[in-house]
């Protein structure tokens, strides 16, 4: 054991998303409800053809890797075909590779079946998704299919009502924090509170987001604080963000409008300016009807950014809007 860690000490880093990827069902971060569906199938062995839909890094990949290795143990390899959006999957792998892979005949315990798992099923076309539905149907008896996928309706209603959705939501900060926690120890990375919290505010619940970035920062500066992680991911700088709020709501739109075209002269996108904001007016303590105009007027501006028009103009006229709001209520 020792000779394996010091050669590997040497070797290259392996991303730290791999290295503490759980490899049983249980050990799995968030998302309490699917997670127990999936100890239940690992515990009974029945598994049913499955859609696990949900945001990036939430687990969706994990959970049916580790599912598979409960199930099959020893026999993972010649069990389990895995493919995903980087490998080719149009109609013809669907008819050749994975029907191959479904009359292959395997030794496996018995109750138990091949398992296919098709990362990332929502980018497959769909007459590769038609012919994927009648594979599924023929070899039932053999096979179980497993597919993640960011957005369920991407994949067709036949496959659909052939499989069991399970949802996965994005983890909260304290589900990130736990495994964030378990891994500064793990690899004794120097710290302070407020940099783990700046990670957690950039990955906005998504788990491999804040393990790259928490790697990154270490790799970078060796140490992970607030400034050295925005220096990395390279977002809008949270504060700087609210400050530009604050200051709309105290009247001082010239101050506001500076504070942007700073953040807009350092290269940031109008999506990145907007998505931040979003989020900072989410969780500003201000009154309830100023925070539902402001979230509304950030709504609208988003959707005319998102069609393409993605000028420092766009932004003006949402802290115009916003200061229009704030002179309305104080009005009323």
């Amino acid at each position: 054991m020792a000779s394996s860690s010091s050669s590997s000490s040497v070797g290259p880093e392996i991303p730290w998303v791999e290295k503490y990827r759980p490899t049983k069902v249980v050990d799995i971060v968030g998302n309490e409800d699917a997670v127990a569906r999936l100890q239940v199938i690992a515990r009974d062995g029945n598994m049913p053809n499955l859609i696990l839909a949900g945001p990036p890094g939430t687990g969706k990949t994990t959970s049916i890797l580790a599912l598979a290795h409960e199930l099959l143990g020893p026999n993972y390899r010649e069990g389990v075909l895995e493919l995903n959006a980087s490998d080719d999957r149009g109609i013809d792998v669907v008819r050749n590779k994975i029907k191959m892979f479904a009359q292959k005949k395997v030794t496996l315990p018995p109750g138990r079946h091949k398992i296919i798992i098709l990362d990332e099923a929502d980018s497959m076309t769909a007459g590769a998704q038609q012919a994927l539905r009648r594979t599924m149907e023929i070899y039932s008896n053999t096979t179980r299919f497993g597919l993640a996928c960011n957005t369920s309706s991407k994949i067709i209603e036949p496959i659909q009502s052939r499989c069991a959705l399970v949802r996965y939501a994005r983890l909260s900060d304290q589900e990130i924090l736990g495994r964030l926690m378990v891994v500064v120890a793990a690899e004794k990375v120097p710290y302070v509170p407020e940099g783990l919290e700046a990670i957690i505010f950039t990955a906005d619940g998504d788990m491999r987001q804040a393990l790259n970035n928490l790697q990154a920062t270490n790799s970078g500066f060796g140490f992970v604080n607030q400034e050295n992680v925005f220096k990395v991911c390279d977002q809008p700088h949270p504060l700087h963000v609210k400050n530009m709020i604050r200051q709309v709501l105290e009247g001082k739109f010239d101050d506001a409008c500076a504070g942007l075209k700073q953040l807009y002269d350092l290269g940031y996108s109008p999506t990145d300016i907007i998505t931040t904001l979003f989020r900072i007016i989410k969780n500003y303590d201000m009154a309830e009807y100023l925070k539902l105009e402001f979230m509304k007027e950030t709504g609208f501006a988003h959707m005319r950014i998102s069609e393409g028009v993605g000028s420092y103009l766009q932004l003006c006229g949402l802290l115009a809007k916003f200061a229009l709001v704030r002179e309305t209520a104080k009005a009323a």
